[in-house]
């Protein structure tokens, strides 16, 4: 569960709708053939490192020290498509979707291209 307390009030979300959520916004956009496994190890690394972390297929979802939230996304894009054009319009749609959503800032959103769909 995410908890954030701002302006508004208190906000809880579920790990479950943030990372269901994220995934429909990654899957809408142009290239994005499908969203990868998070590995186990980098799953590990990541909960040793600190913060909190919610990991799910291909995505993770961690709190940093201001509130905001730090995305990380696995991949996998189609043949021939623009990888730069692709993860700008990724980073947009998904920093849009939860803000527009949610009504939680966030603070980063990185994309890893995993896998291409021949």
């Amino acid at each position: 569960m995410v908890t954030v307390e701002n302006h508004i009030g208190k906000i809880s979300v579920t790990e479950n709708y943030l990372t269901e959520l994220i995934r429909h916004a990654v899957c809408d956009c142009f290239g994005v053939a499908d969203v990868c496994n998070v590995s186990t190890f980098r799953s590990a690394v990541s909960s040793l490192t600190g913060g909190r972390l919610f990991k799910r297929k291909g995505v993770r979802v961690r709190t940093d020290d201001k509130g905001g939230l730090v995305i990380d996304l696995h991949i996998k894009v189609t043949y021939g498509t623009n990888i730069s054009a692709a993860v700008s319009s990724i980073t947009h749609k998904v920093t849009f979707t939860i803000e527009e959503c949610v009504g939680i800032d966030v603070s980063k959103v990185n994309v890893y291209v995993d896998d291409m769909n021949y």
